[in-house]
């Protein structure tokens, strides 16, 4: 029996979930070269040279003429899936990776992605109905295959979706980053005559301490050169900002980012942590600069790590919560308010996308408090919709790494949200309408029957006994 793999190739107006899981983690800075192997019909190549990078790309049908050649970032995009002899999708996995000067992006669709009305069982996988061939992975096995081909240590991206980093220390930045947070903190600087004047020259310096919060290098900030032939060097211009700026403001600031830190480096505990000079120089600079020594980095991130593994004070962390809703056994909080919570939460919850990756749709996070799961749920319409409609939730086992998908998209009374407030931080753009809507639902007596509001239906049929309707996020009264 003949398998039409070129069938699986597919049209696209816009990047692939990989290379868009590849960009938001900052994959590919500016000149960054890529190679698609397997490219299909080549809309990822296309859409990358749109915004000014170099690519190209060879597939066995629709560009065989076109030559393999290397590039900082490889994409090797669900093709392992869709090749039905092992042997082959061993030698694919090589050939992508010797393509690879700095990355290798695998992807492959995953096994609750199987739709067994239109898959009939072949092989290891299964057979479509256009006759093409698709192997469907778990999470683990995915990786499994990868690692032991290529004998590496791969980093998921997101679900189906793995980094294979040959530079050392571009993986560590990655890693870094994906656990730093944007500055939330914004200082108030006290009125200073001299510091006005001077206030150009040493915006560079205060722009950094928000984002780092200790003092840069001289490496680090592009007008050193200014500052030095003005002030001396960067400590002594620092002494000017320090006459402006509040203690508060620059402890919270150095607070925030030394717990990134400890996360970052707690999660590496997983992947084998690198040595000190194989981390970026800016990790090692923030280090010293925090902690004093790796050696008492690694302690303090460590003894983070094991507090995640005790449920009881996981419990504990998300009942004190300043942010999200605390249900009987959960925490749920909006990906915007993640960033607030405690460390121990926020380990606890990395623990989980140290193994799936980022879950790009996902904008609600369900902690559960009394057992070790982390829950990623999707409401595409959380700003707009009054109560949005759950579409998927992706939920994930911390001890038994099981990982399994809900998908409501098809569901006729799907779980929706009420008290959208209670999910996001008290500086969220559409907090006050929110918080406008409950108080006229309250006013109502919308939630006096909490049992049956949790779904589509049964909101409905609330609303239909008091005789009221939604407006967008306003309460109207039917005449």
């Amino acid at each position: 029996m003949k398998i039409h793999s070129y069938k699986t190739a597919i049209s696209r107006s816009n990047f692939s979930r990989p290379i868009q899981v590849a960009l938001s983690n900052q994959l590919f800075p500016d000149n960054t070269s890529f190679f698609d192997y397997g490219c299909g019909k080549g809309d990822d190549i296309r859409a990358l040279k749109s915004i000014g990078h170099k690519a190209s790309g060879w597939d066995p049908v629709h560009k065989p003429k076109t030559k393999l050649k290397k590039a900082d970032v490889v994409n090797l995009g669900y093709v392992v899936n869709v090749i039905e002899n092992q042997k082959e999708r061993i030698d694919t996995v090589r050939k992508a990776y010797d393509l690879a000067n700095k990355a290798l992006i695998v992807s492959a669709r995953l096994v609750f992605e199987i739709r067994k009305n239109n898959h009939r069982p072949h092989k290891d996988g299964f057979l479509t109905s256009r006759n093409t061939f698709q192997k469907f992975y778990t999470q683990e096995e995915l990786k499994g295959f990868i690692d032991s081909t290529l004998n590496v240590n791969s980093v998921p991206g997101s679900p189906g979706i793995f980094f294979i980093f040959k530079d050392a220390s571009l993986r560590s930045q990655f890693e870094a980053n994906r656990y730093r947070r944007r500055p939330f903190t914004r200082f108030k600087l006290n009125a200073d005559e001299i510091f006005e004047e001077n206030k150009p020259i040493l915006q560079p310096i205060i722009d950094f301490l928000l984002i780092r919060g200790r003092l840069p290098d001289d490496s680090e900030i592009k007008n050193v050169k200014k500052i030095k032939e003005k002030f001396g060097n960067i400590k002594r211009a620092f002494s000017l900002i320090g006459r402006v700026l509040k203690q508060n403001d620059w402890a919270e600031v150095e607070k925030d980012r030394s717990e990134d830190l400890l996360i970052y480096l707690g999660l590496t505990k997983f992947t084998q942590r690198p040595v000190l000079s194989a981390l970026p120089i800016d990790v090692q600079l923030d280090i010293k600069s925090f902690f004093g020594s790796y050696r008492e980095a690694c302690k303090q991130a460590d003894e983070l790590l094991f507090s995640a593994g005790n449920q009881s004070l996981i419990n504990k962390e998300a009942q004190k919560a300043s942010c999200g809703k605390l249900i009987s056994d959960a925490l749920y909080v909006h990906v915007s308010s993640l960033p607030r919570l405690s460390p121990i939460l926020r380990i606890y919850e990395g623990c989980a996308r140290n193994y799936i990756g980022d879950v790009q749709e996902a904008n609600i996070i369900k902690l559960h408090r009394l057992k070790p799961k982390v829950s990623y749920l999707s409401y595409p319409k959380f700003d707009r919709d009054p109560h949005p409609s759950l579409k998927g939730s992706l939920v994930f086992h911390l001890q038994s790494f099981d990982l399994k998908y809900y998908n409501f998209s098809d569901s006729e009374n799907p779980p929706i949200l009420h008290r959208k407030e209670t999910f996001v931080p008290s500086d969220y753009p559409h907090r006050k309408k929110f918080e406008k809507l409950t108080k006229q639902e309250e006013k109502q007596g919308l939630f006096e029957n909490t049992k049956i509001i949790g779904t589509k239906n049964g909101w409905n049929d609330v609303l239909k006994m008091k005789k009221v309707r939604l407006r967008g996020h306003q309460v109207a009264r039917i005449e």
